[in-house]
């Protein structure tokens, strides 16, 4: 539960006390004629008071009806000196009506973001997909033996000679450009358009039809290196010459 603040609790102390004092200001003249020895003495001085500051009002009101009624004058009814209209006990004119707790009257309504937290809702998924791809391979490898080659003869050179099927991209664009164009200037100069494409592309949103930059930009690159590996894998032949695998067999092994 809140705790309330100590201003608001003296404020309502002191007026409790101010209502207890008006209440026996107003018993005061009562007791005083019964002769109540109960009575303080300042409370019936105050008493005597508050009668004579009523009593010199109704005569003042009195005064102004009366000059009211005379033909022609004007109708106006004065305040007591000093006590402001509508003014309470003392001539206070604020009152305390309740302490609230803190948040009972606070409407508080939760925004939807279009964002979730890395952990869980990102890096569990992964870790499970990672735990069944480790499985996968694991049971697989157990009842299928790995397409190992020979061994490797220093005399006998296979024709063709491939590279890695992740590397026939890059072997196929040996047959077409020159070295330091082929190994360095293309995929240095792909690598640093992926590294700029969150900086051309700063739309928030994970939409698939409002990132047409980014995903066609990645596609782009995705075919470009998988259409070579498709060429070196199954359209190269012996002295890695063009051949047709339908007509001159399929010159590629794991």
């Amino acid at each position: 539960m809140t705790e309330i603040p100590e201003h608001l609790r003296k404020r309502a102390e002191a007026a409790r006390q101010k209502a207890e004092e008006s209440k026996a200001t107003d018993a005061a003249p009562a007791a005083a004629e019964a002769g109540d020895p109960r009575i303080p003495a300042h409370l019936l001085e105050r008493s005597k008071s508050a009668k004579a500051r009523a009593e010199g009002a109704s005569s003042t009101a009195a005064g102004a009806v009366a000059v009211a009624e005379r033909p022609g004058a004007l109708a106006t009814a004065a305040p007591a000196a000093g006590v402001p209209i509508g003014a309470g006990p003392d001539g206070h004119t604020h009152r305390l009506l309740t302490v609230v707790k803190s948040g009972s009257i606070q409407d508080v309504k939760a925004t939807p973001v279009d964002k979730v937290h890395t952990w869980p809702h990102l890096l569990l998924p992964e870790f499970v997909a990672a735990l069944l791809c480790t499985a996968f391979t694991f049971v697989f490898s157990i009842f299928v033996n790995a397409p190992l080659l020979r061994l490797a003869n220093v005399n006998e050179t296979p024709n063709p000679s491939k590279a890695p099927w992740y590397f026939l991209g890059l072997q196929e664009l040996l047959t077409m450009f020159h070295p330091m164009v082929a190994g360095v200037t293309i995929p240095g100069m792909g690598l640093f358009i992926l590294i700029l494409a969150p900086y051309m592309d700063r739309n928030p949103s994970n939409k698939p039809e409002d990132r047409k930059f980014a995903i066609s930009l990645m596609t782009i690159h995705m075919m470009f290196w998988a259409v070579l590996v498709m060429i070196g894998s199954f359209f190269r032949g012996p002295g890695f010459n063009f051949v047709f695998p339908w007509s001159d067999g399929l010159f590629f092994e794991l």
